[in-house]
This record gives structure tokens, C-alpha cells and sequence, in this order.
């Protein structure tokens, strides 16, 4: 018997290493065409103003550490409730979804931070915070609206995900069941909203490095697998220590704007995960 397990201690240990040489050969892979792709780009591409009926190129804030200038920047097409005012407000709406007590109102006040404008809870089971970003000759603003995640909440997922333009669909990295949930929020949500961009976001990941290296590893691997499923972006991310928070709503940014996005995936075991 003891001959037996150790064989399969071996064999595993085998496997995990074949497939950390993949991974690691994807990257530099990833890296060596990255390169090459940036030796073949032509003259900078600089800043051009739009009339003031469009979105304004971002301001250094706004592209801080993963968005990269683009020559315009321009609300999809695709989202029509887009608006602006007369002050040259671009309105945005995002929802958070997951399960109790899994760190969605802390991931949120995290982002939202000193320069939030509080919204005011809509109803019961829902919490909205906005958070205003300054560009070029215009303003963006998100109005986050947060489901608690009780069965009574269930019934305001219609209005909170009404009109949003990204649903994060959250889970604790510490609490498999929570990840499971996933799927059902997402169908849930798909029922009210199909255009809206999904993105999976794994909390408490200073949590989740305490854990046994197998079972990180088993858990990422299932995440990232929800996430392919669903077309979804993955990360894991900390609102204790800021970790992936801001980049996450850059990250939308980008999608929304066009603008281009160069943060690369980290698929490394025992790091923040980015998988898109």
C-alpha cells in the first residue's frame, strides 16, 4: 500500500510539473510575440479632441498601469442608454452579484474609496455607491449597484441588472459552494441583461494563499474553467490589500472605450490570477 501511494505521489508530482513547464513556455511564448508585435507598430499614437458631443481621450488617471492611449475614444455602439448631460456625463450602471458574505460591499468601498458619492440603497437587499472618474473635457460615471445576496434579493436582480453595461459575478476564493453559485447568478442575470460584459472576480485571495498549493490549484483551475464556459474575464483579487481591484474596473474601461488593454494574463499558481 505505501508503495502504491508513493507511485501515485510521484506520478502526480510528475504531472504538476509538465504542466507548470507548459504554462511557463505559454508566457514567454505570449512575451516573445507581445515584442514582436510592438518592433512592427509604426509612429506613437497621439491624442486627438473630439467635439464635445463625444468622449474625450482619458486623462493619465484614467490609463494608469494597464490602459494605453488610443487615438479616440468612443462609447460602443452597443449600449445605447448611454447618455450624456449637459455637464458632459457619461452615465455608466454595473452590477455585483454573488453570494453572502463573500466581500462584495468591501471589494466595492474599496474601489469607491474617499471619492465616493453615495447613492443610496434603492431598496431593501440592494446597495448602490457612484464613483465618478475625471477625463479630457468629460466625466464618466459609474452608478454600482450591489445585490446582497439573501433569497429576497433574488427578486431585484431584474433592476439591478437592468441597463448595466458589466455584471461581476463574485465568489469567495476560500469557499467552493460560492463558485458553484456562479453559474446560477449567471443565468439568472443573462435572463435580464444579455449584452452586458461578464467578468468573474475570486475575493479574498490573502485568504486564499493560506491554503494548501493543491488545492489553490484545484480551486483556480475550476475558476478558470467557469470563466471559459461563460466568455468571462477571471480575477482573483483582494479588497484588504487592493489587490486587482482598480484594474478590474480599468479593465472595463477599456472594453467600453476601445481603448487597448496590455496587462497580460497571470496564470502563475500563488498569484493574483488574470485569465481573458
Amino acid at each position: 500500500m505505501a508503495q502504491l501511494l508513493s507511485q501515485k505521489m510521484v506520478q502526480f508530482n510528475l504531472k504538476r510539473r509538465i504542466e507548470r513547464g507548459v504554462l511557463i513556455l505559454r508566457r514567454c511564448i505570449s512575451c516573445f510575440w507581445e515584442k514582436l508585435l510592438m518592433c512592427s507598430v509604426g509612429k506613437p499614437i497621439r491624442y486627438r479632441l473630439l467635439p464635445r458631443s463625444t468622449v474625450t481621450s482619458p486623462s493619465p488617471s484614467v490609463l494608469e498601469s494597464g490602459l494605453v492611449p488610443g487615438t479616440t475614444v468612443r462609447p460602443s455602439l452597443c449600449h445605447s442608454h448611454r447618455h450624456l448631460d449637459a455637464d458632459n456625463l457619461v452615465a455608466l450602471k454595473i452590477s455585483l452579484l454573488g453570494d453572502c458574505h463573500i466581500g462584495k460591499t468591501s471589494f466595492l468601498e474599496k474601489y469607491v474609496g474617499d471619492e465616493k458619492e453615495q447613492g443610496g440603497s434603492p431598496g431593501e437587499g440592494l446597495n448602490m455607491m457612484d464613483k465618478t472618474l475625471l477625463v479630457r473635457g468629460a466625466r464618466i460615471s459609474y452608478s454600482i449597484w450591489e445585490v446582497t445576496g439573501d433569497a429576497k434579493a433574488q427578486d431585484h436582480l431584474p433592476v439591478a441588472c437592468k441597463d448595466s453595461i458589466a455584471i461581476l459575478f463574485m465568489f469567495d476564493l476560500t469557499s467552493r459552494c460560492t463558485l458553484k453559485s456562479v453559474i446560477r447568478w449567471y443565468q439568472q442575470a443573462r435572463k435580464c441583461n444579455q449584452t452586458a460584459i461578464p467578468i468573474i472576480i475570486g475575493t479574498k485571495f490573502d485568504d486564499f494563499i493560506q491554503l494548501p498549493i493543491d488545492l489553490q490549484w484545484t480551486i483556480a483551475s475550476q475558476a478558470r474553467a467557469y470563466a471559459k464556459a461563460l466568455n468571462a474575464t477571471l480575477f482573483f483579487s483582494s479588497a484588504t490589500y487592493n489587490i486587482n481591484v482598480n484594474k478590474i474596473f480599468k479593465f472595463i474601461t477599456a472594453k467600453l472605450f476601445d481603448i487597448p488593454w496590455t496587462l497580460e494574463r497571470n496564470l502563475t499558481i500563488g498569484e493574483p490570477i488574470i485569465d481573458f
